[in-house]
């Protein structure tokens, strides 16, 4: 989420809306996007939303795509010709039953500061109907600048948090009674996780809304790596989970997703699935664990901060007043 104040002379801007995109634009997106993260330090959108640019249509998102024009001559829906330039990019998902639409956008570093992220804030705001939830990633002032332009207020803080990895020291898990702990098995496993981690994550808009699809797009990353996702059972039955995810290029290991079933919760299960995760990205050679939580989530947040977790940025969403 970026904010800026003024068009170039010369140039007019040209908006598209898809639900799907070509394999042209998806290409000419992820290149805007990875500009826009070696400027910034981060994505500014997030695996989701990246993995739903690919793929075909999807429903409820909706992808806007700002151009810059030369004047005397017209973007068309679905063909940019030689003398626009992709400029801006947002993504809007409204699947979620309760919550309002969810987005994220972001405006190419040379082309910052002349207005085109108020366009697509504009854009977004009138797409979701006044109804919108917008993420920050990074929580840069030029995005908290923009979100007070377009009147959202602060809504959710999600921390991501490090520790060392190189001389990790932690106490050997110790599983409640009849838990035993097995790597995943892609296609056998995958109905019964996606109901435990919906069971896990009810409460959690994004992470508990995903469908096998969700899922057979993570098993299609090169990062995937059952070995690393660890899945906890009592007769039979799946009762917890860590998935690790290892950020090879940055050196990172990540406790990608952890989830434990209500009916266990409050036995340690998932520290100790913790614990297991931690130590196999350790054996991966890896410098650095990361992981994000809400920040309004008490009791985790203390939890990784007993495991040496420490606060590295900050993700900030903002919504329409409601």
């Amino acid at each position: 989420m970026t904010s800026d104040d003024f068009a170039r002379p010369g140039r007019t801007r040209s908006l598209q809306t898809h639900t799907a995109l070509s394999p042209e634009q998806v290409e000419t997106v992820l290149a805007l996007l990875d500009e826009a993260a070696r400027t910034d330090g981060q994505q500014a959108v997030s695996e989701q939303g990246r993995l739903q640019l690919r793929g075909g249509e999807r429903a409820g998102v909706t992808h806007l795509l700002l151009y810059l024009t030369r004047e005397g001559r017209e973007g068309s829906e679905g063909s940019e010709g030689k003398n626009d330039e992709l400029v801006g990019y947002a993504q809007l998902e409204d699947t979620d039953p309760v919550e309002p639409p969810a987005a994220e956008l972001v405006v190419h570093p040379s082309h910052r500061g002349q207005g085109h992220g108020r366009a697509l804030g504009s854009a977004l705001l009138a797409a979701s109907g006044k109804r919108l939830r917008v993420w920050a990633h990074g929580g840069h002032s030029a995005a908290r600048h923009l979100a007070q332009v377009l009147g959202l207020t602060l809504f959710r803080e999600l921390r991501q948090m490090r520790r060392p990895l190189a001389g990790l020291e932690l106490p050997d898990p110790v599983l409640p009674e009849g838990v035993t702990v097995r790597a995943f098995v892609p296609g056998q496993d995958d109905a019964a996780w996606l109901a435990l981690n919906a069971a896990a994550f009810a409460h959690h808009p994004e992470q508990g809304a995903l469908t096998q699809r969700d899922l057979d797009d993570r098993k299609a990353e090169s990062w995937f790596d059952p070995e690393g996702f660890f899945l906890a059972e009592r007769e039979g039955g799946l009762v917890g989970f860590h998935w690790t995810k290892v950020h090879r290029a940055e050196g990172l290991g990540e406790v990608y997703v952890l989830g434990v079933s209500p009916q266990a919760q409050g036995g340690g299960l998932g520290k100790s699935l913790t614990t297991i995760g931690l130590r196999h990205l350790a054996g991966q050679g890896l410098p650095t664990a990361m992981l994000y939580v809400d920040a309004d989530n008490k009791a985790a947040v203390a939890v990784y901060e007993r495991l040496g977790f420490l606060t590295h940025e900050t993700d900030l969403m903002y919504r329409t007043e409601t």
